[in-house]
C-alpha cells in the first residue's frame, strides 16, 4: 500500500482572524481522516470554525508535543496505513518555528506526498512589512535569558548582518518584550535598523522599522503583545 497524505494546514495568528486563512483550506481538513496538532483544544476549535459540520468524534487525534517516539511511530502507522493526516501548528505555518517538522521528515523518508497549504506566517509577514533586506535572512527563535549572554548573542547578531548585510529575526516571551527592546537598544549601534513586529493579523497591529537613535526618542509598550523583532546592521 502507498503511504497516505500529508497536508499542513495553516492557523490563524490571532484567533479572530479567519479572514487571513484561504478557503480552499476547508476543502482539504474534509478530506483528513486523523489530526496531529500541538493543541487538541484550540486545534478542534479552529477547525470548527472553519468547517462547522466537522465530525470531531469520527476523527482521530493526537498531541505532538514535542514529537516523541511514540508520536512519532503512531505518524508512521498512520501514514503507513494510507491514512490522510492533517498536521496544525499552535499558531501560523506548521514546520515553521514548530515541532510538526520532525513528522514532515518521517513522511519525506517514507516518500508520502507532502503538501503544505498557505497561510499566515509571522516571520514572513514581519519580514515583508520591515523593509529590511528579504534576500538575505536568518531566523533564531529566542534569544537567551541571561542578561550576559543575550548581550553577546545581540552583539554576534549585528556582527554577522553587518558583514553579510543580512536580517536577523528572533522572539522572545510576550512578557519579556519591553526587556528584550532594552537590551537591544543598549547593545546595538545607533545606526542599525530595528523592526519592531506586533500584534500581526491583529487589531493593533504594527510594525515599525527605525533606527536605534531614533528608537530611544519614543519607546512602544509591548508587554504582554506577540512580537517578532528584527535588526539589520549598516
Amino acid at each position: 500500500m502507498k503511504p497516505g497524505k500529508l497536508y499542513l494546514i495553516p492557523v490563524v495568528i490571532q484567533e479572530e482572524a479567519l479572514q487571513t486563512i484561504p478557503a480552499y483550506i476547508v476543502d482539504a481538513v474534509k478530506e483528513c481522516t486523523v489530526f496531529f496538532v500541538e493543541n487538541e483544544r484550540t486545534a478542534r476549535r479552529f477547525l470548527k470554525k472553519l468547517w462547522r459540520e466537522l465530525p470531531v468524534d469520527e476523527r482521530r487525534w493526537y498531541t505532538i508535543h514535542k514529537a516523541e517516539d511514540d508520536v512519532r511511530n503512531s505518524f508512521r502507522k498512520e501514514l503507513a496505513s494510507g491514512q490522510v493526516i492533517g498536521l496544525l501548528s499552535e499558531a501560523g505555518c506548521p514546520g515553521v518555528a514548530d515541532p510538526g517538522q520532525l513528522l514532515i521528515g518521517e513522511a519525506q523518508q517514507m516518500n508520502a506526498l507532502v503538501q503544505p497549504l498557505v497561510g499566515p506566517s509571522s516571520i514572513l509577514l514581519a519580514l515583508m512589512g520591515s523593509g529590511l533586506n528579504g534576500q538575505r535572512f536568518q531566523f533564531h527563535g529566542y534569544l537567551p535569558i541571561d542578561t550576559g549572554q543575550r548581550q553577546k548573542a545581540i552583539q554576534e547578531l549585528e556582527a554577522y548582518s553587518r558583514r553579510y548585510t543580512c536580517t536577523q529575526l528572533f522572539i522572545e516571551t510576550p512578557y519579556r518584550n519591553n526587556q528584550m527592546l532594552e537590551s537591544l537598544l543598549k547593545t546595538l549601534s545607533p545606526s542599525t535598523y530595528v523592526c519592531v513586529a506586533c500584534d500581526l493579523t491583529g487589531p493593533q497591529e504594527f510594525i515599525k522599522t527605525r533606527k536605534v537613535a531614533d528608537w530611544k526618542k519614543e519607546l512602544p509598550d509591548l508587554h504582554k503583545k506577540p512580537t517578532i523583532f528584527l535588526l539589520l546592521a549598516n
